[in-house]
């Protein structure tokens, strides 16, 4: 049966926002519950012959593929079938947080000439051999992500923050730390978990340069210059880099490769969602505020709309996305499917009651209508009421929360995500001693 939701559903949790800082009204973009249209969510155990999924064998063995080729056509495009060489060399190492952990920079070379790479930041507790670890990308540099002054300043492509951290789309000195709040090293650190992050711009700058820098020409066939339609825009390079990064992770002597769990915020929260959809083995995926295009479904058209993110950032997706603005219906997926693709693997998800932006009930909801796959797997149907600001909802395999605040990845966030790892290592531990 389709599953239906209507606009009355919203109106029932309307209470729950009412006293939540609200984003300023934008011109055509609705943020009032009672405006959501009714629609249809396409059913994630549907066959594309009309068929439906029984099994777990059935969903893995086909009807997950297809959904994966849906959202790749899409949305977020597929990454072009020539490989390249992805090297990697260790250029600095040192001890941090008072001798508690070590901390190292990693280049990650794309190519043969060296001349595109990333640099990965990566901090280990030294109290274990190996400890599970958090990858995810920054927005202004590794450098701003603490007040550490051997952290290498990046030298690629940064967006003007109109302040003194940046000049000309370069950074400074004057950026160091400026985000520190939103990398709790030591909280990580102490928690017993290895964090390692990456500057997304050292991928691909994030902005409509027609795909000219970085790595998207690496792939280009002979006389190519942009990613065909249903190739990847930056968002699906910038997943397909974490990966190369996991890579790495898998090789490092003080990383368990089987537990780095894949986390983003904004629009590096959708780099994540899509980045576990894609890449099978990360262990935990989390979304951050992730908003369109990441945690929200589409057919809402509430806070951001499919329009209005491909009009602001046409080079986040592939270039068939653009054919859905204002045609959301048409769309043969949702983000629910998203969520579901992660199965068995663990997801969360996490709104913030100032961001209605991003659409938080839709955010709750992608991960409630994934029930039907989770359930496969005998993880607990989510309830459809959204749980209350700052009260966490969990099962086994999903987590949610709507934190009180702005847009923004905050230390009650870490904590959040810290908790739902302990709980999937003790399910792992469980699951090893069956």
């Amino acid at each position: 049966m389709s599953i239906r939701v209507h606009a009355l559903m919203g109106l029932i949790f309307l209470m729950c926002f009412m006293n939540q800082q609200v984003t300023a009204q934008r011109p055509g973009i609705n943020q009032d519950e009672a405006k959501v249209p009714s629609f249809t969510l396409p059913e994630v155990l549907k066959f594309n012959d009309g068929s439906h999924v029984e099994t777990v064998d059935a969903w893995e063995s086909k009807r997950r593929l297809e959904v994966f080729d849906a959202m790749a056509n899409n949305i977020y495009g597929h990454v072009p079938k020539r490989e390249i060489n992805v090297d990697f060399r260790v250029t600095s190492s040192w001890e941090v947080l008072n001798g508690s952990a070590t901390r190292k920079e990693v280049r990650v070379i794309f190519g043969d000439d060296e001349e595109c790479f990333a640099t990965l930041l990566v901090t280990l507790p030294k109290s274990r051999s190996q400890v599970p670890c958090f990858l995810g990308y920054n927005f202004h540099g590794n450098h701003t992500t603490t007040d550490d002054p051997k952290v290498a300043i990046t030298k690629s492509w940064v967006r003007d923050r109109k302040s003194p951290s940046t000049s000309g789309n370069r950074a400074n000195e004057e950026g160091r730390g400026t985000s520190a709040s939103r990398w709790p090293y030591r909280d990580i650190v102490e928690a017993g978990y290895g964090v390692a992050t990456v500057y997304y711009g050292d991928v691909d700058p994030d902005i409509h340069d027609q795909f000219k820098n970085g790595i998207h020409p690496l792939f280009y066939e002979p006389g190519q210059t942009k990613p065909k339609k249903s190739e990847w825009g930056s968002i699906g390079a910038w997943a397909w880099a974490l990966s190369r990064c996991l890579d790495y992770l898998n090789e490092d002597s003080g990383v368990d490769g089987n537990h780095v769990a894949v986390i983003g915020h904004s629009r590096l929260g959708k780099t994540s969602l899509w980045a576990g959809a894609s890449d099978e083995r990360f262990w935990m995926t989390i979304s951050n505020n992730s908003g369109c295009g990441g945690a929200a479904l589409n057919r809402r058209k509430f806070g951001e709309t499919v329009a209005a993110i491909n009009r602001s950032f046409p080079h986040w997706f592939c270039d068939r996305f653009p054919e859905f603005n204002d045609r959301e219906v048409d769309l043969p997926v949702d983000q629910h499917m998203l969520m579901a693709l992660i199965a068995p693997r663990a997801v969360y998800v996490a709104s913030a009651t100032g961001d209605r932006w991003a659409d938080p009930r839709g955010e709750y909801l992608s991960l409630y209508h994934s029930n039907a796959v989770f359930e496969l797997y005998r993880d607990a149907a989510l309830q459809l009421a959204s749980p209350a600001a700052d009260e966490p909802r969990r099962t086994q395999l999903r987590g949610y929360h709507l934190r009180s605040g702005k847009h923004d990845i905050t230390a009650y966030d870490w904590e959040q995500y810290i908790q739902f790892g302990d709980l999937q290592l003790e399910k792992s531990r469980g699951d090893s001693k069956k």
